[in-house]
C-alpha cells in the first residue's frame, strides 16, 4: 500500500460533535443565495450620497402627491419614508399637508397619532388626537386609542378627561360600558355609579339598565341591584322591551337563590303584559319552572291549553283574523310543521263575506305569512309559489287589490332567479290593478338591472293610466336628468304643465323652476316663473321669483363635495352677469311688480301684500348696508289700526259691533289717509298728556 492511500485513510470515525442535517444545509443556501431578479440594492457610501438618495426620493414622493392628491395612500407613504429616515418634523409637515386635502379620512389620523406614540412625542400625539376628536367626534376609535394611550402613561385623571368630553356626544353603548369598565379597574365604585345614573338617561333602554344592575351584583351589592332593578321596571314599563327586563330581573332572583321571589316576577310579567311582549317572558318561565317546578311536562301541558283556547275562539269567530293569528304563531314556536300547515289552510279558507277592503286587510296578512314561512322556515320553493298563486286568484281585483301581494310575489321569483316569471307578475299586475306602487318597485328593479328603456316605457304606461299624477312625471323627468338627457326631462316637464289636470301643480312647477335652476339656465327660469305668473297670481309665487332674482344661479354636480360647492358658489358671486347690484335690481323689481298687481287684483287682500313687504324688508335687510334700501321699504309698510263693523243677521238689521284690526297702507289713497292723520294726532295729543302729567 503507498504512502498516499495510508495518508488518506479515515482513523476517527466517531460521530462529530455538532450534526448537520441536509435540512439545514438546504435552508442556509436559500438564506445566503442572493436574490437575481430583484431590483440592486442601492448602498450609499457617504452623507453626500445619503443627501443625494433623499433629495431623488423626496422629489419623486412630492410629484406623486401633487398629480395623486386626492390618494391617501400617497401621502401616507411619503409621511412614512419621512419617519423612516428619522425625520420626524418632515413626516409632521406632510401629514398635516394630508390633512388639508383629507381632513375626515380615518386613517390619516390615526398613523399620525400612532407615529406620534411611537416615537414618544405624547405631547404631539395629544394634539393629535385632540383635533381628531373634535373634526370626527362620531368617530368611536378615535376616542379609543386617545383614552388608551393616556391610561397606558398612567394618566388616569387625562383619561377620564378624554371619556367625559367623549360623553357630551352622548355615544353608544359600548363607549359609556367602556368608562364603567376603567372606572372598575382603580376601583372608583361611586365614580361607576354616577356614570350609570347618566347612562340611563341618556340611554334609557333595557340594556343599559341591566348593565347598572349587574355592575352592582358583580360588586356584591344585592340590595342596590335589587333597587336598580325595580327602579327601571318603573321607568320602563311603557316600553316595548320591557319583558326582557322582567326576565333580567327574575334571573338575577334566581342567582340570588331567591326562587319564589323570581317565580312571583315572572307572574305579575305575564299578568300585565300584552301577548306580544309576554312570548320572551313565557320562554324564560317555562325554562325556569323545568329547573325549579315539580311538574314535570310544563310546557305541553301550557301549549295544549292554549290550543284548546284558541280552538274555542275560532270556532265562535273564525272571521276573528288576530286569533287565528295567535295560533298559527303558538304551532309554529311548537315547531311542528304539518300542524301549522293545517291551520293555516284553515285561517285562509275564512274568506271575508264582503268585497270591502277594510274587511280583507288583515286577512291577507295570514296569506302573506303563510307565503314567508314556507319560503323561509319549511323551504319548500314549489308551495311558497302556489301560495302566491291562490292568493292572488282570491282577491277580487276588480273592486280592489294589494300592491304588496303583487309586489312580494313578483320579488319571490326574482330570488328564485325567474326574471321573466317576475316582469310577467308586474305585467299582470298593471292589467288588473295599476297602483303606484308597483309601477314605482317594477321601474326600480329595471332600473337596477339596467333596462333603461324599459323604464321609459313603464313610466309612459303609467301616465297614460294617471296623467294628472305630478310626482310620476317629476320621477320620470329626474331619471332622464340622472342619465345626463336634459332636453329629454325638459320635454317632459313641458308635456306635464300642459295637462288639463294636475293633482299638485304647485309641486310640479316647482319640481320644473328647479331643474331649470340646477341647470343654470337663469332666462328660461325666468321665463317659467312669467308663465306660471300668468296662471296664478299668489304672493308665494312672486316672493320666490323675487328671492330666485337675488340669488346666483349655482351648477354643481349631483355628487360635488362641500369643497366643491363653495367654489362654485363664489365664482356665481363673482360673475360679471351676475353682479350684486343687478340682482338687487331685478328682485326689487319683481317686488314692485307684485305689490302693484296684488293691490290691482284684490286691494283688500291686505295680508298678502303686508307678508310681501315683510319678505322684502328680509332681503334688504340682508344685504350691505351701501346697498340695502331698508328704510324705504319700512317706510312703506303699513300701520296696523282696530276698526269697529257691524254684525247683521239673517234678515240684514245690525245686531252689533265687532272689533277687528285693518292695516292702513301709506301709498294708499282715499278716505284712509286722513283717518290715519287723525289718529296720529290723537297719539301725539296722548303722549304730551303724559308727559304733562308726570311733569306736574
Amino acid at each position: 500500500m503507498s504512502d498516499t492511500a495510508r495518508a488518506t485513510r479515515v482513523k476517527n470515525k466517531a460521530p462529530a460533535p455538532v450534526q448537520i442535517t441536509a435540512e439545514q444545509i438546504v435552508r442556509e443556501s436559500a438564506e445566503r443565495a442572493e436574490d437575481v431578479y430583484g431590483a440592486p440594492k442601492r448602498k450609499i457610501a457617504d452623507q453626500e450620497e445619503l443627501k443625494e438618495y433623499r433629495y431623488e426620493q423626496r422629489k419623486q414622493f412630492e410629484d406623486r402627491v401633487r398629480s395623486s392628491y386626492w390618494e391617501p395612500r400617497a401621502w401616507i407613504r411619503y409621511a412614512k419614508w419621512e419617519e423612516g429616515q428619522g425625520d420626524l418634523p418632515r413626516a409632521r409637515s406632510v401629514w398635516e399637508r394630508a390633512l388639508e386635502h383629507h381632513g375626515r379620512d380615518v386613517p390619516i389620523w390615526l398613523q399620525y397619532a400612532e407615529m406620534e406614540m411611537k416615537n414618544k412625542a405624547i405631547n404631539h400625539a395629544r394634539n393629535v388626537w385632540e383635533r381628531a376628536c373634535s373634526t370626527l367626534p362620531r368617530i368611536d376609535v378615535f376616542w379609543y386609542k386617545y383614552v388608551n394611550m393616556e391610561e397606558t402613561l398612567g394618566q388616569v385623571a387625562a383619561a377620564r378627561q378624554v371619556f367625559e368630553k367623549w360623553m357630551k356626544w352622548e355615544p353608544e353603548h359600548t363607549a359609556w360600558n367602556a368608562y364603567v369598565k376603567m372606572e372598575q379597574r382603580y376601583g372608583e365604585k361611586e365614580r361607576a355609579r354616577d356614570i350609570f345614573q347618566r347612562y340611563v338617561q341618556v340611554h334609557p333602554d333595557v340594556k343599559a339598565w341591566t348593565r347598572w344592575a349587574k355592575f352592582e351584583f358583580s360588586s356584591g351589592e344585592r340590595d342596590k341591584a335589587r333597587e336598580v332593578y325595580e327602579a327601571a321596571v318603573e321607568f320602563l314599563r311603557n316600553e316595548p322591551e320591557v319583558g326582557n327586563l322582567y326576565a333580567n330581573f327574575a334571573k338575577f332572583e334566581e342567582m340570588c337563590h331567591e326562587v319564589e321571589r323570581a317565580r312571583a316576577i315572572y307572574k305579575f310579567a305575564l299578568d300585565r303584559l300584552p301577548k306580544e311582549q309576554a312570548e320572551s317572558v313565557y320562554k324564560e318561565f317555562m325554562k325556569f319552572e323545568k329547573m325549579h317546578g315539580n311538574r314535570e311536562g310544563i310546557e305541553d301541558v301550557v301549549v295544549g291549553q292554549r290550543r284548546f283556547k284558541y280552538e274555542e275562539e275560532v270556532s265562535k269567530n273564525p272571521l276573528n283574523y288576530d286569533t287565528w293569528f295567535d295560533y298559527i304563531r303558538l304551532e309554529e314556536n311548537a315547531g311542528d310543521m304539518a300542524k301549522t300547515r293545517e291551520v293555516y289552510e284553515r285561517a285562509i279558507a275564512n274568506v271575508p263575506p264582503a268585497n270591502e277592503k277594510r274587511f280583507w286587510q288583515r286577512y291577507i296578512y295570514i296569506w302573506i305569512n303563510y307565503a314567508l314561512y314556507e319560503e323561509l322556515e319549511a323551504r319548500d320553493v314549489e308551495r311558497t309559489r302556489e301560495v302566491y298563486r291562490a292568493c292572488l286568484k282570491v282577491i277580487p281585483h276588480a273592486e280592489f287589490s294589494f300592491s304588496k301581494i303583487w309586489i312580494m310575489a313578483a320579488k319571490f321569483e326574482l330570488r328564485q332567479r325567474r326574471l321573466d316569471a317576475c316582469r310577467k307578475i308586474f305585467g299582470l299586475a298593471i292589467g288588473l290593478a295599476p297602483k303606484a306602487k308597483i309601477f314605482a318597485t317594477y321601474i326600480e328593479i329595471e332600473f337596477q338591472l339596467g333596462n333603461v328603456d324599459r323604464c321609459r316605457t313603464l313610466y309612459e304606461k303609467y301616465l297614460e293610466i294617471e296623467p294628472q299624477n305630478c310626482s310620476t312625471w317629476i320621477k320620470y323627468a329626474e331619471l332622464e336628468r340622472s342619465l345626463g338627457e336634459i332636453e329629454r326631462g325638459r320635454s317632459i316637464f313641458e308635456l306635464a304643465v300642459d295637462q288639463a289636470m294636475l293633482d299638485m301643480p304647485e309641486v310640479l312647477w316647482k319640481a320644473y323652476i328647479d331643474f331649470e335652476t340646477s341647470e343654470g339656465e337663469r332666462e328660461r327660469t325666468r321665463a317659467l316663473y312669467e308663465r306660471l305668473l300668468e296662471r296664478t297670481k299668489h304672493v308665494k309665487v312672486w316672493m320666490s321669483y323675487a328671492r330666485f332674482e337675488a340669488t346666483p344661479i349655482v351648477v354643481v354636480d349631483d355628487d360635488a363635495d362641500d369643497a366643491a360647492i363653495a367654489a362654485a358658489t363664489a365664482a356665481a358671486e363673482n360673475d360679471e352677469h351676475e353682479r350684486l347690484e343687478t340682482r338687487q335690481a331685478k328682485s326689487r323689481a319683481v317686488y314692485e311688480r307684485a305689490l302693484a298687481e296684488l293691490k290691482e287684483i284684490d286691494p283688500d287682500a291686505k295680508e298678502e301684500r303686508v307678508m310681501l313687504l315683510e319678505a322684502w324688508k328680509s332681503f334688504e335687510d340682508t344685504l350691505p348696508s351701501e346697498f340695502s334700501k331698508s328704510a324705504d321699504v319700512k317706510a312703506r309698510l303699513p300701520k296696523r289700526v282696530k276698526r269697529k263693523r257691524a254684525v247683521e243677521d239673517d234678515d240684514g238689521r245690525e245686531i252689533a259691533q265687532e272689533e277687528y284690526y285693518d292695516y292702513v297702507f301709506p301709498d294708499d289713497a282715499g278716505a284712509a289717509q286722513p283717518s290715519l292723520k287723525l289718529l296720529e294726532a290723537a297719539y301725539a295729543w296722548k303722549k304730551a298728556k303724559a308727559a304733562a302729567e308726570a311733569t306736574d
